[in-house]
């Protein structure tokens, strides 16, 4: 039942009751466990009474009595926008609870606003943690995957209440503690530079298949929900096959063809490729998915080159059955070397910031609930499992079986789409990574010396310790 509010009745509190901050907040409800939650707009605390009528669960609109009716320590969580209003939400808190009670930012924070906020709440007697949800308004629902990391102690406290409402995955929750300081926002954030990665191979994919396959969206829709019944099985696969048969009530054609081809974001991916920067870890099938959304913008400006530039596509000229098998081959290497990069920026970050990260349990808790989610995951889990000090993913015996069985296809798509001039940017850098990755020469040589050349900034040789630097110009130099 809906009740009042006595003081130090509820069990967990949220601030944000919007689709996230209030279905996770029923879900905890559903598990018996009493809620409380705030927003300013009265409708939204309406709404969550509604939707949790015959459970306890209470709105409120004032933040003053939301605190008093929470059990001590309390524990409160935000889901509210990253940025700015994350920390006028804590400036409003701090005076009002005592030392020892819990923040939690469940939101898409960047890891350096989580570094900073830790400390300052350290100092100030409180614990904080921030912690990463991926599952969208379903999973939080039903069973979300949850990335937190932080003050372990803090942690603890409120882990029977997580673990009840994730995602369960053959009985195993998905959640689990991920590290110190900011490394559970860390974690989400790389997980969706990896969903950016997959997105854009997936809308490739539909690319190839409507210009160079003259493919049907039926057709289209087939061929997805044929692999997502099979070794490609994957929540991302799924949406897309789903959406190749949605059409709105009253409409004949389906409404992905309504839809502008403007892709929008919101800034998790640009930062995975920004701190793998920093951190000289390249992820470049990220990095294009990045690129390509943004490069959708320019509407106007593509529209403009396409009347300067031939546009028509002839179509491949392949046996089709046996091209759409190279494709679900291309997909599946491509997908792959998007998670490796991912986790390969996971071991940096997690030498370099001390987060000692556990990326066999980190695979274990995408398994489910989460929109990365995928059977590959579980090959992903069994190779950090058995190799807990894998560097790179590419590196498993497992892995490297499944990159060889697949790419024949991948050369075989990406060859025939560049001569058809069918634009397939993540797919090619993923083939290109993979094979400068396996290349135990690579032409960087010829970059030292020319560094040296024009800006005397020194090289190494091979078999001598030292640094060098060539007189390239003048009387040393050979014609």
């Amino acid at each position: 039942m809906t009740t009042n509010s006595p003081t130090n009745q509820y069990t967990f509190g949220m601030i944000g009751l919007g689709t996230m901050g209030r279905n996770l907040l029923l879900n905890m409800a559903d598990h018996d466990f009493a809620v409380a939650g705030y927003d300013k707009n009265p409708a939204q605390s309406e709404l969550l009474e509604k939707d949790g009528a015959g459970k306890i669960v209470k709105g409120f609109t004032e933040l003053e009595p939301f605190i008093k009716s929470l059990k001590t320590p309390r524990s409160i969580m935000m889901l509210v926008p990253a940025g700015k209003i994350v920390d006028s939400v804590i400036a409003e808190l701090v005076p009002l609870l005592d030392k020892g009670d819990i923040i939690i930012d469940g939101g898409n924070s960047h890891f350096t606003d989580t570094t900073r906020r830790d400390g300052e709440l350290a100092r100030q007697g409180f614990h904080f943690f921030g912690m990463g949800i991926s599952g969208g308004e379903e999973g939080a629902r039903h069973g979300p995957s949850m990335m937190p990391g932080g003050d372990k102690e803090a942690y603890q406290v409120v882990e029977p209440v997580l673990t009840a409402v994730s995602a369960k995955v053959n009985g195993d929750p998905c959640v689990t503690y991920i590290g110190p300081g900011a490394s559970g926002h860390f974690v989400k954030m790389v997980h969706n530079g990896i969903e950016y990665a997959i997105m854009q191979l997936l809308a490739e994919t539909y690319e190839v298949m409507r210009k160079g396959l003259k493919m049907s969206n039926a057709e289209m829709h087939d061929v997805f929900s044929g692999w997502n019944a099979g070794r490609l099985q994957s929540f991302l696969l799924e949406v897309t096959a789903d959406i190749f048969a949605y059409t709105e009530p009253g409409a004949s054609d389906i409404l992905l063809d309504g839809i502008k081809d403007e892709a929008k974001s919101k800034g998790t991916g640009k930062w995975t490729s920004q701190i793998a920067m920093d951190l000289v870890t390249p992820v470049s099938a990220i990095d294009s998915a990045v690129s390509m959304r943004d490069l959708s913008k320019y509407k106007t400006e593509r529209v403009e080159a396409s009347k300067l530039y031939d546009t028509e596509y002839a179509g491949l000229d392949v046996d089709k059955d046996a091209f759409l098998i190279e494709l679900e081959q291309a997909y599946y290497f491509a997908m792959i070397v998007a998670y490796a990069q991912g986790m390969h920026l996971l071991h940096s970050a997690s030498t370099q910031y001390g987060y000692d990260l556990n990326l066999e349990s980190i695979s274990k808790i995408w398994r489910g609930g989460c929109i990365i989610r995928s059977t590959f995951l579980e090959t992903m889990m069994e190779a950090y499992g058995t190799n807990p000090d894998l560097k790179h993913l590419l590196l498993s015996p497992a892995v490297s079986d499944i990159i060889n069985e697949t790419q024949p296809g991948i050369r075989s798509v990406v060859g025939a789409a560049v001569a058809s001039g069918i634009a397939l940017p993540t797919y090619a850098t993923a083939l290109s990574y993979f094979d400068a990755f396996r290349s135990a020469d690579m032409p960087a040589n010829l970059i030292q010396a020319q560094r040296d050349y024009f800006g005397a900034h020194t090289f190494e040789r091979i078999g001598q310790d030292g640094v060098f630097h060539a007189q390239w110009q003048g009387d040393q130099a050979q014609p």
